[in-house]
């Protein structure tokens, strides 16, 4: 059931108002064919109205939409052929597993004895051969998910959109479908736009992220990029957990911004020239952090001292609150071992991490 290269997707200063208000304000996007691209996002951010105007069940109030190189903002949503995945199935409860994938092949007028193979086909990709004459009420809630995978993709769409399709799922089936998705998605070679707030879903799953805030693409990037170098506050604090530091720029220094902050020193990547003066942000992610007094410190790192506010064990982790001298709060998480010493509550501690984990926001 190999499909074709997947379709590229273009959308240009797309929009879209209820009447003063923008649920998207303007989103220029490229989508490469066959790529896995994931718009993420908190509530409200935009990212379910952008997936609804390229499926066509909404009208963009400006901009366009183009499926490799074919404006479809005036087509259809019929004639798109799109695949499209809901997190509610949205399956019929009075057809069979069987009826229900070849339903859009019915549509399309796919004569019955192909209907059953490319049916057949679909229920083995998705690891649920023998299950066609079973009801929807009949199955779990990741089979019931499956079929309706199958029913986006038995007619061979070369575009599958997915609408927060793992979100009624426990944590650990969610976990083993974004698997199952990654390998279906490598099995078709079609492209795929996935709508999550859950940034460790985007992460896992995807090739690409676009964040949206605010009915705009904050930043897109592989996930790496986005974990090591958010381009704003807001993609640092919504990918992960971050440590904000507000720093006063000393000046630059072989492309690194040389900031002062808690009165030491603090050197930091930044794509800018800031200006000498200037007040800024830091952030460095906790897991990036360790105790100075450790044998990995390096003497080129940046230091800062504080105090131990919290110190709690999670198991295979230990995770410290950490006070600076202006009471900024910063968490520091190191693996637990029984060779590494515990730091006590109220313990003075110097903290090191490496420039290059140390991004100006």
């Amino acid at each position: 059931m190999a499909a074709e290269l997947g379709a590229s997707v273009a959308l240009r200063d797309l929009e879209k108002r209820y009447d003063r208000v923008a649920a998207v304000a303007g989103v220029s996007l490229e989508v490469r064919a066959g790529e896995f691209l994931t718009l993420l996002g908190p509530s409200g951010s935009g990212k379910t109205t952008t997936l609804m105007m390229i499926a066509g069940f909404e009208v963009p109030s400006a901009g366009d939409i183009a499926i490799d190189g074919q404006s479809v903002v005036a087509m259809p949503p019929y004639r798109r052929n799109i695949g499209m995945v809901f997190q509610n199935y949205a399956l019929f409860p009075h057809l069979t597993v069987a009826e229900n994938i070849g339903f859009p092949l019915r549509q399309r007028g796919v004569p019955k004895d192909e209907r059953a193979r490319l049916v057949g086909e679909a229920l083995e990709l998705v690891h649920l051969p023998g299950y066609g004459s079973r009801y929807p009420r009949q199955l779990s809630g990741g089979q019931q998910q499956r079929v309706a995978l199958a029913r986006a993709i038995v007619f061979k769409p070369r575009l599958l959109l997915m609408d927060e399709p793992l979100g009624a799922l426990d944590k650990q089936l969610r976990e083993n479908l974004q698997l199952e998705m990654r390998r279906l998605h490598a099995d078709l070679g079609i492209t795929f736009i996935y709508v999550t707030h859950d940034q460790e879903e985007a992460l896992t799953m995807s090739d690409r992220i676009a964040v949206m805030n605010d009915g705009l693409v904050a930043q897109v990037g592989a996930p790496e990029d986005l974990y090591d170098r958010p381009s704003d506050r807001f993609v640092a604090s919504f990918i992960g957990e971050s440590n904000f530091l507000p720093a006063v720029v000393r000046g630059l220094e072989d492309g690194v911004v040389i900031a002062e902050c808690q009165g030491a020193m603090i050197r930091a990547v930044c794509p800018g020239r800031p200006a000498t003066g200037d007040k800024v942000m830091l952030t460095t992610r906790p897991e990036r952090l360790r105790f100075a007094d450790g044998r990995h410190s390096q003497a080129a790192d940046n230091r800062l001292s504080v105090t131990v506010a919290e110190a709690v064990f999670a198991g295979e982790r230990c995770r410290y609150m950490l006070r600076a001298g202006d009471g900024t709060l910063v968490v520091l998480k190191e693996p637990s071992s029984a060779a590494v010493r515990r730091r006590a509550v109220g313990e003075r501690v110097e903290i090191a991490w490496s420039v290059a984990d140390t991004i100006l926001v």
